[in-house]
C-alpha cells in the first residue's frame, strides 16, 4: 500500500515563493519514481516535475525550468517542490504522484499513486 500525502500549499502573492511537500509511506517511495503534477479548473492534469529514484535524472516542465525544483530524501521518504518566482498563471492544485518504475514520464496515467493535492493560489 502506498500513501501519499501533500503539505504546504497556500495563498502567495506573485514574485513569491512556497515549498510543497509529499509525505510518502510504501515500497515505491525509494525504489520508483516520484513527481509533482497540477490541474487548474477547467484544464487537464499537467506534468510539473519528476525525479527518479537515485535522483539522478529530473525532468521539470518548460513552463517552470529555472524557477521549481524537484528534490527527493528516501531516507526521510519526502518529495519537495521548491516554487519560487510564482506566477498567478501557477495556480492550481498540486498532486504529488509514485510510479514503480525507475524512467521519469510526463504521462499521468503511467503513475499509478496520488495524493489527495494541495491548493496553491498566486495572486496578482
Amino acid at each position: 500500500q502506498v500513501n501519499l500525502e501533500e503539505s504546504g500549499g497556500g495563498l502567495v502573492q506573485a514574485g513569491g515563493s512556497l515549498t510543497l511537500s509529499c509525505a510518502a509511506s510504501g515500497r515505491v517511495v525509494s525504489s520508483g519514481t516520484m513527481a509533482w503534477f497540477r490541474q487548474a479548473p477547467g484544464k487537464e492534469r499537467e506534468f510539473v516535475a519528476g525525479v527518479s529514484s537515485s535522483s539522478s535524472s529530473r525532468l521539470h516542465a518548460d513552463s517552470v525550468k529555472d524557477r521549481f525544483t524537484i528534490s527527493r530524501d528516501n531516507a526521510k521518504k519526502t518529495v519537495t517542490l521548491q516554487m519560487d518566482s510564482l506566477k498567478p498563471e501557477d495556480t492550481a492544485r498540486y498532486y504529488c504522484a509514485a510510479r514503480p518504475s525507475s524512467m521519469v514520464t510526463r504521462i499521468p496515467d503511467l503513475y499509478s499513486y496520488w495524493g489527495q493535492g494541495t491548493q496553491v493560489t498566486v495572486s496578482s
